[in-house]
């Protein structure tokens, strides 16, 4: 079975196929619909022949249909039909969650995505269970997400920023009672040393977690 992964960002949508090396990138944007994500991909896969489709969509997800527009793309995306319009059956997720579902070794995990907000996944038994504790109270009325950030990043400087993320990974770990912590996202490049039973993820995990929704020997997910 040949699977088209598409990893749907802010700035890029990001394409890699069964059997192909090299992702693909085409522009994303505040007007990008999904209709036009379509189009760009079709166009960008152009002679490429696919059975299945997997989308890591930037906002929650249940039923295999997003639950809530995304904040930084254009509307319409709840309810937009996927799979009449890739002509296949689609299965879509979480974005933080298919990074985590790629990144995952196995007993209890929790994936911290550090980017524009906090992306944040649990992955036990193989069940993938995406959550949203980014927008918790973490102190002095900020979220966790409003400390490790992005905007928190450019607020506090990188000394203080790396401070609270290894609190917050301590924290979220302990809450979960995970085995091990692993810590994607774009702004991880600037953690120069990990917090403890901590080890960091690669974006080219979102893919494999694509692959992976396709794997019906694993346990079911909780959630998609």
């Amino acid at each position: 079975m040949k699977i088209l992964v598409i990893d749907v960002g802010g700035s890029h949508v990001k394409l890699l196929m069964t059997g192909r090396r090299t992702p693909i990138k085409v522009p994303s944007g505040p007007t990008l619909t999904p209709g036009k994500m379509v189009a760009e991909v079709r166009e960008a896969t152009e002679g490429w022949s696919y059975d299945v489709v997997s989308i890591g969509y930037p906002g929650p997800v249940a039923n295999n249909r997003p639950t809530k527009e995304p904040v930084n793309l254009g509307d319409g995306w709840m309810r937009f039909n996927y799979q009449r319009a890739f002509g296949c059956p689609v299965r879509m997720i979480n974005d933080a969650a298919m990074q985590a579902l790629g990144s995952y070794a196995g007993k209890t995990m929790l994936f911290l995505g550090l980017g524009t907000g906090l992306g944040n996944t649990l992955v036990s038994n193989g069940v993938v269970v995406p959550m949203e504790m980014g927008h918790l109270p973490y102190a002095n009325g900020k979220t966790y997400e409003d400390i490790i950030g992005e905007a928190g990043l450019r607020r506090l400087g990188k000394r203080k920023w790396r401070q609270h993320v290894h609190i917050i990974v301590e924290l979220l770990s302990t809450a979960m009672n995970a085995d091990y912590t692993v810590l994607g996202g774009g702004n991880v490049r600037f953690m120069d040393v990990l917090p403890p039973n901590t080890r960091r993820g690669n974006n080219a995990n979102a893919f494999r977690g694509g692959f992976r929704l396709w794997d019906d020997k694993r346990p079911s997910k909780r959630r998609s």
